[in-house]
């Protein structure tokens, strides 16, 4: 006959074993859930110094003299121009195309067609850029912002083409 003290300790060694076993997967599981949900998370979209707004220089003479009240004048509306006032397209050089950004955080300006070249600006999702023309491995691409004069180069695939 078997001792029911055997039996009852030997249940309990299992029932403890098992629960010991499930505690340690379940922090286990929730410890990687969490550093991954963290690792997988996008960046915070960069803020190139180009795009800061400048802050005003404050002069140590301006805290001492009391607040003025001016009244700026309105300005006057500007005339808008009519249809046939609107001014044309400019030509775009040989080769070259308007593409909008469709990467969502944007892209780096870069002074040459390298990782390691100076970021010069940022081009912004779904903003206008004129390509200019691609590099020789087809990896980087020229380009000018439609809005101004700034070229540089970004990274090739990020953009698609508009008609």
């Amino acid at each position: 006959m078997t001792n029911p003290m055997i039996l009852s300790g030997i249940a309990k060694f299992f029932i403890g074993l098992i629960l010991g076993i499930t505690i340690l997967l379940a922090g286990g599981g929730a410890v990687a859930y969490y550093f991954f949900t963290k690792l997988s998370a996008n960046p915070a979209k960069p803020i190139f110094a180009e795009e800061q707004p400048a802050q005003p220089v404050k002069s140590p003479d301006s805290a001492k003299k009391p607040a003025q009240s001016t009244q700026k004048p309105k300005p006057s509306p500007s005339p808008t121009p009519t249809p046939s006032e609107s001014p044309e397209p400019e030509e775009l050089p040989p080769g070259a195309y308007e593409a909008r950004v469709t990467w969502p955080e944007g892209l780096s300006l870069r002074d040459s067609p390298s990782l390691d070249a100076n970021r010069i600006g940022g081009v912004a999702y779904n903003q206008d850029i004129i390509i200019l023309k691609e590099s020789d491995d087809k990896k980087w691409q020229r380009v000018r912002l439609a809005e101004g004069e700034q070229e540089g180069w970004v990274k090739a695939g990020n953009v698609e083409r508009v008609e």
